[in-house]
């Protein structure tokens, strides 16, 4: 595979979330789906140790494909990507874990990199509830804490997986919009990892941004075409506006049975875990229909989301132009704090 250049009329494309090994090939699909950006997980359940050497070798690999790469800490670092054709790659944790309980633990991995980071994971934490716990208590005293730093050094919040309560305290409590990176609208279908409509107003009147997820778990039907997919984005701009919908893919490039067990089980259980498959087969975890088998698949969105009775800016807005507004309003330094 070779990569493809982007001329300037070519919309932004930035996919809010990713995780998996990468490597040049990786890359190459990346850039053949003529991707700006993605958001790649550094980590889901690493400590502060084990988070900074993943940031290591992420420096490494980025530093090594520079022809094809480069590191984005602002919004101005996506666009000077996309004009160099290069695209630029995020860094972000799928959990707080590597906080370990340390606040200023925020500003240090800012200044590392780290620019995304979920309050939490797959379970409940210090910070506040996830999405598969039978409990959620919301937002705790040092997750608003937490909030409070992430929007003073400019790093985004991320609520994918956590609860609906603390993803509605989130909301309220952080004075910069936050975003749902890689989920979908639970009344289209039915999925804990999924957001309901009430979180999902919440989000958008706070000019937040939701990633719709291309993950079949959490997708059902609307993951087996492009146009099924297509239809689950029409019907979310009918929910919350056009203006707080992008693309959250959730891929997993190169991640085998090791990552998914790692991601899913962490340390914390010898159990059988399948994360968001809920008894699904794992040979169909990351099923997502022939249209999108790796991220060189992301080249057809825009344009049949045209064809699918979107205007040219607003397909645009839905493939990059959001994703970018909110990393302009979060990224750029933060809140001034």
């Amino acid at each position: 595979m070779t990569a493809t250049s982007t001329s300037p009329d070519t919309p932004l494309l930035i996919d809010g979330l990713q995780c998996g090994p990468y490597d040049r090939d990786v890359f190459l699909q990346l850039r053949a789906g003529g991707v700006t950006c993605a958001t790649a997980t550094v980590s889901f359940w690493e400590d502060a140790v084990e988070t900074m050497d993943a940031l290591a070798a992420w420096h490494e690999l980025l530093a090594a494909n520079a022809d094809l790469v480069m590191p984005a800490r602002t919004a101005a670092d996506i666009e000077r990507a996309k004009a160099q054709g290069r695209t630029a790659i995020l860094l972000g944790a799928q959990n707080a874990s590597p906080l370990q309980g340390r606040l200023g633990f925020v500003r240090l991995f800012h200044d590392m990199g780290l620019r995304v980071m979920q309050l939490t994971y797959n379970n409940n934490t210090e910070f506040g509830g996830s999405c598969y716990e039978e409990s959620d208590p919301g937002l705790t005293r040092f997750g608003r804490e937490v909030v409070r730093e992430m929007n003073a050094v400019g790093m985004l919040v991320d609520l994918s997986h956590s609860g609906e309560r603390t993803r509605r305290d989130a909301i309220e409590r952080s004075a910069l919009p936050v975003a749902l990176t890689h989920a979908n609208p639970r009344s289209l279908y039915d999925h804990p990892r999924n957001a309901d409509d009430t979180t999902l107003k919440a989000l958008a009147a706070r000019d937040g941004v939701v990633g719709l997820a291309t993950y079949r778990s959490i997708c059902g039907h609307y993951a087996r075409t492009l146009d099924d997919w297509c239809a689950m984005v029409a019907r979310t701009v009918d929910l919350i506006g056009v203006r707080h919908v992008a693309i959250g893919t959730d891929l997993s490039p190169k991640a085998g049975a090791a990552e998914f067990a790692w991601m899913r089980k962490g340390r914390w259980t010898r159990g059988e875990q399948r994360g968001a498959d809920l008894g699904a087969s794992p040979d169909s975890a990351t099923d997502t229909g022939e249209w999108l088998t790796d991220a060189s698949g992301l080249s057809q969105v825009a344009d049949r989301l045209v064809e699918f009775g979107f205007a040219p800016d607003e397909a645009h807005a839905v493939v990059g132009g959001n994703w970018l507004r909110l990393y302009s309003a979060v990224l750029e330094g933060g809140d001034g704090s």
